[in-house]
């Protein structure tokens, strides 16, 4: 796990668990790993509106985004996935790493966290520590406690 993530987590008395596995790139590779990780096995996608927003989706790794639906809820005209390079300088995040926690290092106003409805209700969740190469396993107690560290714009929706 990143260090300035570490520090984040303490800062705010976050607790987690942190389970180390090979690199895993997609949600397949990952399914093999999830069998040895509780929790609701997530993924998160980085989305960039018609308005220069984007948006850090974070989901149940089996489901399909409705982007239908997500435009409706965001009063969209388009929605698509960010570029390499947008993921880079939004949330200091590479393809394969994409999750949640890149948040910190976005600028409030135009990165938005939205978390699935499934996601926030789960008991416990797991997604990347801003690296592939490990998953970080928070009880809902804390993953509220992330969301609600956050000053960025935020959302719980229904995809």
């Amino acid at each position: 796990m990143e260090s300035k993530l570490e520090g984040y987590l303490h800062k705010f008395q976050i607790e987690y668990v942190e389970h180390n596995h090979p690199a895993v790139f997609t949600v397949e590779e990952s399914k093999k790993l999830k069998e040895n990780i509780p929790g609701l096995h997530c993924k998160t996608l980085f989305l960039k509106d018609n308005n220069n927003n984007f948006y850090l989706l974070g989901m149940p790794a089996e489901k399909k985004l409705d982007s239908k639906k997500f435009r409706e809820i965001f009063s969209l005209k388009k929605i698509r996935f960010a570029t390499e390079e947008e993921l880079k300088k939004q949330v200091n995040l590479l393809p394969g790493s994409v999750s949640i926690f890149g948040i910190i290092y976005a600028e409030k106003e135009n990165v938005v966290l939205v978390l699935d409805k499934e996601v926030w209700s789960a008991k416990s969740v797991g997604f990347h520590p801003n690296v592939n190469t490990s998953t970080l396993e928070l009880k809902h107690v804390d993953l509220k406690k992330f969301y609600d560290s956050l000053s960025n714009k935020k959302k719980i929706i229904e995809i």
